[in-house]
């Protein structure tokens, strides 16, 4: 049994993780912000007595410092998507906490540091977001040289913030705007697959230092809709914007509490977020991807359909109606 340390567990990936981790035994200490607000998302993911639940800031360092006396691993699943006006920086999330969570581990001599970083971190030099993931890393491995740095391509699950919200605009919306003719390609990797990768870095102990986890495949920006589209029964136009205008756009959106896209996002959006072929991805280390990002989502989007959850019966119904035909 190992005493995992994990920070930004109420999220999506770390309910997963939590799940997959006390289930082989392992107990679980996560750190949250709102105890009362998240204890309930975090208790139900594992057997009694297999998960702790901590009150803090994450720059809390006396309260955090505590922590690490007892845990043999830390793993860091905190990072932003946007800047919150009066929140905290990308500079703040993703370069001087992970940076502090290192320091820490070497100083309490930690077997294993495993942080979560990005994909295509490194092409992105005009964007905040990637500067800063960057900069976070380089600082992780110069306190904490044995650390496991993940850069996973998109993530996406039945409570994400990807395919969900685009779920609920192409639902909503007759058209959308379809960024760089919506050709940036992607490698999504499920929950699952990404959960099960840092599992197996724990129990094989891996040591490469940098490992991008991607999918089993590769789809542009416009493929990803048009699936998601198509799963919804649902059609929409999908729409070129110039670049000029989709700054513009871009500049007003960001100012809504939970953004669409923002300026920084848009810079992303310029670069391909897949494997680049200069470090070892999780095939590399023993652990494919296996699930293929339209069946997933086939398994939870009939709630953007029309009918909500009694279309999934008349989908099914039809789907296998299709299948005789077709075996005919």
């Amino acid at each position: 049994m190992k005493k995992i340390l994990i920070f930004g567990g109420s999220g999506a990936i770390g309910r997963f993780l939590i799940r997959k981790l006390t289930k082989n035994n392992h107990k679980v200490t996560v750190v949250t912000r709102n105890i009362h607000q998240k204890s309930y998302i975090i208790k139900s993911q594992g057997n009694a007595g297999y998960i702790d639940l901590v009150e803090a800031s994450i720059f809390d360092e006396k309260k955090i410092r505590k922590l690490f006396e007892n845990a043999n691993i830390c793993i860091n699943l905190v990072g932003i998507l946007f800047e919150k006006r009066g929140g905290n920086s990308f500079k703040n999330i993703h370069t001087i906490f992970p940076t502090l969570l290192a320091k820490m581990c070497k100083e309490y001599n930690l077997e294993k540091f495993i942080h979560l970083s990005a994909l295509g971190i490194n092409q992105a030099i005009d964007s905040d977001y990637a500067k800063t993931k960057l900069n976070g890393e380089i600082n992780i491995l110069k306190n904490f040289p044995k650390a496991n740095i993940l850069r996973p391509s998109v993530v996406f699950s039945n409570s994400d913030q990807f395919t969900c919200s685009f779920l609920t605009l192409l639902s909503r919306l007759p058209f959308f705007p379809l960024y760089y003719s919506g050709k940036t390609k992607f490698m999504p990797i499920h929950c699952t697959d990404l959960t099960n990768i840092i599992y197996y870095v724990i129990s094989k102990n891996i040591d490469t230092n940098i490992v991008e986890c991607v999918g089993p495949e590769t789809l542009s920006f416009k493929e990803i809709l048009e699936k998601l589209l198509k799963l919804i029964q649902k059609k929409r136009i999908l729409v070129p914007l110039p670049l000029p205008l989709a700054k513009m756009s871009a500049m007003i959106l960001e100012k809504l509490p939970k953004p669409l896209i923002t300026v920084d996002q848009l810079k992303l959006l310029k670069y391909d977020n897949i494997s680049s072929g200069k470090y070892k991805t999780n095939f590399d280390i023993g652990v494919p991807s296996k699930l293929i990002f339209e069946q997933e989502v086939e398994k939870y989007c009939y709630m953007w359909r029309d009918g909500g959850q009694f279309s999934k019966e008349e989908y099914i119904t039809n789907n296998d109606k299709e299948n005789k035909v077709n075996e005919n």
